[in-house]
């Protein structure tokens, strides 16, 4: 910790993802941009003036090295993940890392051994997990109202070719791996409301291709993909991922199950998240059960992290989620408590989208997850 007991952070792609977290960081009265990296120097010094950082590096060693930090946000392709995590964590740096944590087992295995041997603290910056109807349905399943949870749906469908092709690495890393790879965003929500569960075991195939990049070549991910997932308390989980498929975006749709109640989220424009508790029912005269909206157990069940939040926090990226989850990594810094997307729970997102690409190569194969706990 810095002199002032400010926490020092660094950037690295700040030029890029990176640079989102400035006004989420902008609202936090522990913590200081102290640093910048990006490979571009132009965007470097931009995100140096937007942060009003001190420093500016285009290699992030060197930034490790030599700049006077407490920890680092990770806003980098995927495939630089692990490396950049890894090299923090040696120097006992703190670590908020974007999504997935790893790129292969064996990448993810030195990241955990990393997590054992560091002083810092590393946190995934899973940042669906802060929406404010996913944190309201936990307290509506922490409160017993669902009963006993047993199947869950997450999906993210979000077209986005155009994208391949304005930053190149996705187009190897986000569509040229076949397999439901980047789950985090629909399955961390999901094992919010599955405490101490994760899915040991998936079973995933595909739709086939359908669509071709700019160059008239198919891609190697098929345009959707979906896994069943089975969990250590026999649960059932489904996650669908297509970012091929031309359709509107629905990149947060969820639905839950249990024995005394259903969520079911908003598909559209306009609609609301609506939910079923059997301790809540108002039947018809029919005796039919009728859906509620969501919003009306906000009152009572709605968390305290959303009941007076800062003006416009939904505005300040992924409805919010930004903002909740750099104040969750800068609040476990300061005050030494575990994170709640520490290195396992990163892995419990991570790793089922891994093993669905073995599955999905071995025509939908059911595929052991590995358990980082056991490494």
């Amino acid at each position: 910790m810095s002199d002032d007991d400010s926490i020092r952070l660094g950037i690295v792609g700040a030029g890029g993802r990176g640079g989102s977290f400035q006004e989420a960081l902008a609202h936090s009265d522990t913590a200081t941009v102290h640093a910048v990296c990006d490979l571009d120097e132009d965007g470097a010094e931009r995100a140096r003036e937007a942060h009003g950082a001190a420093e500016a590096y285009t290699d992030y060693d060197e930034m490790l090295w030599e700049s006077d930090l407490d920890g680092v946000i990770i806003g980098t392709p995927q495939p630089l993940h692990v490396t950049q995590s890894v090299a923090a964590l040696n120097q006992d740096l703190h670590v908020l890392s974007e999504v997935p944590a790893g790129i292969n087992v064996g990448e993810c295995r030195d990241l955990v051994e990393a997590c054992e041997r560091s002083a810092g603290t590393y946190m995934l910056a899973e940042n669906y997990i802060y929406r404010k109807p996913v944190m309201l349905v936990k307290e509506l399943v922490e409160a017993g109202l669902f009963g006993e949870v047993y199947y869950a749906v997450g999906e993210y469908l979000h077209e986005v070719r155009g994208l391949f092709e304005r930053t190149k690495w996705r187009r190897t890393w986000a569509a040229g791996r076949n397999g439901n790879n980047y789950p985090t965003h629909s399955l961390g929500p999901i094992l919010t409301w599955m405490p101490n569960d994760r899915v040991s075991r998936v079973s995933c195939e595909g739709s086939g291709h359908h669509y071709t990049d700019a160059r008239g070549d198919s891609y190697e991910e098929e345009d959707t993909t979906v896994f069943l997932g089975k969990t250590e308390e026999d649960r059932l989980v489904s996650i669908r991922r297509d970012v091929f498929s031309e359709r509107p975006h629905a990149m947060d749709n969820y639905q839950l199950q249990g024995t005394k109640g259903s969520y079911e989220s908003a598909r559209a424009s306009g609609e609301s998240d609506r939910v079923w508790l059997e301790a809540h029912e108002e039947a018809e005269d029919s005796g039919e059960y009728a859906w509620r909206d969501l919003a009306e157990f906000e009152e009572e069940y709605l968390p305290e992290a959303w009941r007076d939040p800062p003006e416009g926090v939904e505005d300040l990226g992924h409805g919010g989620g930004d903002y909740f989850l750099v104040q969750d990594f800068l609040r476990c810094i300061a005050e030494g408590e575990s994170p709640p997307i520490g290195i396992h729970r990163a892995m419990d997102m991570t790793l089922p989208g891994l093993a669905s690409m073995e599955s999905i190569e071995n025509d939908g194969e059911w595929v052991e997850v590995p358990d980082s706990r056991q490494w």
